[in-house]
């Protein structure tokens, strides 16, 4: 789609176009298409069934009811964030966000002690969120009463964001401006928010200095100001956070998605200033850093715990493993095990039943013989794959189990369990 089709699709003729496409099956796109070009012009039928899959996709990301009413382009639509996540940051920004199911420095959940607690919001009023793309973090700004300056070089990008913000009622506290991030004037404002490309020809983008702009650039812009929040990829090697950066990994519903490297945050008076957290949504829960030293390992308990992508992320493992009084299966795997259920939102728990080497015979056997007709296979630390497994075990029974491929002590092992009630 270029300019020219989505501002046909704006007019009175696209909007009813787009009206009339609302629930259709994607399925039957060739009959719609068909009965709709007999009408309409051939580019505004595309352009508009194009829109009504991109709608249906971003559901997902933004919820049924402003899905149906924003505007996206593929790209756009694939590099947005979540609107939870997207909401969450906008209230640490705004100071609407609460610190009240953080785990302290203390150690301890809730606010219990009056540590430093970056959590608590910024006050932000003015802010530039420069790489804007479609704009879903504007969107979620904006709603939290920030006045925000959205830039993109990509006409088209600048498009959506202007139709996306009108379409939501928030024209007044967007202003987009097509242009070179390098070249915003980002004076007046008092924090930024900077999204880099992390995608190329080639797909996903690893190295922090091939995002576009690179990382070292955004650092430097970021400094400038009072405030400040860099979007970048979960897997960032931590020896790359700027030391006087607050590193913050976040996931949504157990799924990590993304890594924030937090500026202006702490007073700065001392290392403990510097801070990582893991933040798990929805919430937010929020585990702080204790500078802990890796756990020991020890032999499988009756309980296992599979700590959350973003604790592991953002290597807080140490920090669940004092929670629930446990230790590591093994030096190099994150998964901890205790001799008593104690329920953490930091980490699912099982309860574990066997522990044997691994050996697909046996394993086999054993679920035919529990009479196991679904299996959840989960590995960390084992060269088998899941769905290779799950084919030459032929699962068949009314039963159900979770098989864990992972190393004890170093040896192959697999374990069988049952997840913990919440």
């Amino acid at each position: 789609m270029d300019r020219e089709a989505f501002a046909a699709l704006l007019g009175d003729e696209g909007q009813a176009l787009l009206g009339s496409l609302e629930g259709y099956e994607p399925d039957r796109e060739l009959a719609v298409a068909t009965r709709l070009r007999r009408d309409h012009p051939p580019q505004l039928v595309s352009a508009a069934l194009a829109q009504a899959r991109l709608r249906q996709r971003a559901v997902a990301k933004f919820g049924a009811e402003d899905a149906a009413r924003m505007y996206f382009t593929p790209d756009g639509l694939e590099q947005s964030t979540r609107a939870g996540v997207a909401a969450y940051r906008a209230g640490r920004f705004a100071g609407t966000s609460t610190a009240s199911n953080s785990s302290h420095a203390s150690g301890t959940s809730g606010a219990s002690g009056e540590q430093h607690d970056p959590a608590r919001g910024l006050g932000v009023r003015r802010l530039a969120d420069l790489c804007c793309g479609i704009g879903g973090d504007a969107i979620a700004l904006a709603r939290a009463g920030v006045e925000v300056l959205a830039v993109d070089r990509d006409p088209l990008t600048c498009d959506v964001v202007r139709a996306n913000a009108e379409a939501l009622g928030l024209a007044d506290r967007i202003e987009v401006r097509c242009q070179d991030v390098g070249d915003a004037d980002v004076s007046g404002y008092d924090a930024l928010f900077v999204d880099p490309a992390r995608r190329g020809g080639k797909g996903r983008i690893f190295d922090p200095e091939a995002y576009s702009p690179p990382l070292s650039w955004a650092v430097e812009v970021a400094r400038r100001v009072s405030h400040a929040a860099l979007k970048v990829a979960p897997g960032i090697p931590h020896e790359a956070v700027p030391e006087e950066a607050e590193a913050e990994w976040i996931s949504d519903g157990g799924d990590v998605k993304e890594a924030v490297l937090w500026f202006g945050t702490g007073d700065g008076s001392s290392p403990e200033s510097s801070l990582v957290r893991a933040t798990l949504l929805p919430g937010p829960r929020s585990l702080l850093s204790r500078r802990l030293p890796d756990p020991p390992a020890g032999p499988v308990g009756g309980y296992l715990f599979e700590p959350d992508g973003a604790v592991v992320r953002a290597h807080l493992v140490a920090e669940v493993a004092e929670e629930l009084d446990g230790r590591l299966i093994d030096p190099t795997i994150a998964y901890v095990t205790c001799d008593e259920a104690r329920p953490t939102p930091y980490a699912t728990g099982y309860e574990i039943t066997d522990v044997l080497p691994f050996n697909l015979k046996r394993l086999r056997a054993l679920l035919r013989e529990r009479r196991v007709g679904v299996a959840t296979i989960k590995k960390r630390g084992s060269a088998v794959e899941p769905a290779e497994l799950r084919k030459k075990l032929k699962l068949d029974g009314p039963n159900s189990c979770t098989v864990f491929l992972t190393r004890v002590a170093g040896a192959p092992t697999m374990l069988l369990g049952h997840p913990l009630r919440p």
